[in-house]
């Protein structure tokens, strides 16, 4: 039997049925992680959006012909934020994990009167608050200076705001079942990224064969990316209410996975 479960017992959890007090304590902390270190944590990013969007563009050219009825260059913004996003939310939760459980102080998560339901759910938001900045000053910055076209500001939030904490329960749960940080680079590299890449981030599916288009359709990345540009473009590689649906069911699973293991303690508590 847990601490929490222990406490709940017999009856010296004293908070109602939920310890809004502890709730908002963590999920202030998780927030603090990445807004102390701005520059590293929402600058950098922009940044690194700023120079794939600059390269691709030399790269290219002018001559690109229009994907989805865009120029090449407008139709890359949304999918360059949208990268941007998931990656920081994923690295929010997972590096929060990660660094307690090498800097020995997990305890800090299994020892304070939370249940396992208050602390998921308060990093789970951390991360996913973080991934929303991240989101928020890219498109800032895009409209400011890229001059990028709005459609539905209802969509870009909506995939921005799933696709942050569908990526932000990943890094809960590789966060979870890492050791060390080469666990956590081995997710990043041979999952996160690759997924990310691959998911029409600087291409349309309708350019891929009919094998490789199909295989796409089965990368929940792909639905983020592509409901988050139709936000901006008012057009897509797919059914938009069908990516949402898709979206929605596998933030569902997402968090009842990264609940239930932190309730079982895995790799935590022994």
């Amino acid at each position: 039997m847990s601490t929490f479960e222990q406490k709940h017992k017999f009856g010296e959890r004293r908070f109602g049925s939920v310890n809004w007090v502890g709730f908002y304590t963590l999920y202030y902390k998780e927030v603090m992680r990445f807004v102390t270190v701005w520059i590293q944590t929402i600058v950098s990013p922009i940044i690194t959006y700023l120079l794939f969007l600059y390269v691709f563009s030399l790269a290219i050219g002018t001559d690109r012909a229009p994907v989805l009825g865009h120029v090449f260059t407008t139709f890359l913004v949304p999918g360059l934020i949208a990268m941007q996003i998931i990656q920081n939310a994923f690295a929010n939760t997972s590096s929060s994990l990660i660094i307690s459980k090498v800097q020995g102080n997990i305890v800090d998560f299994l020892y304070p009167p939370l249940s396992p339901g208050e602390v998921t759910s308060a990093m789970l938001l951390g991360g996913t608050t973080r991934g929303l900045v991240v989101g928020f000053f890219s498109i800032l910055v895009s409209i400011l200076f890229i001059k990028v076209p709005i459609f539905s500001i209802f969509y870009i939030f909506i995939f921005a705001l799933l696709g942050s904490l569908l990526l932000a329960c990943i890094g809960f749960i590789a966060g979870l079942w890492a050791d060390r940080f080469d666990n956590l680079a081995a997710v990043t590299n041979f999952i996160v990224i690759p997924l990310s890449f691959l998911s029409g981030t600087f291409f349309s599916i309708a350019n891929l064969n009919s094998t490789l288009a199909t295989i796409s359709k089965f990368n929940p990345f792909f639905y983020v990316i592509d409901g988050f540009r139709y936000g901006f473009l008012g057009s897509s590689d797919s059914n938009v209410l069908h990516g949402l649906i898709i979206v929605t069911v596998c933030n569902i699973i997402a968090v009842y996975i990264s609940y239930k293991l932190f309730k079982n303690g895995y790799k935590i508590k022994y």
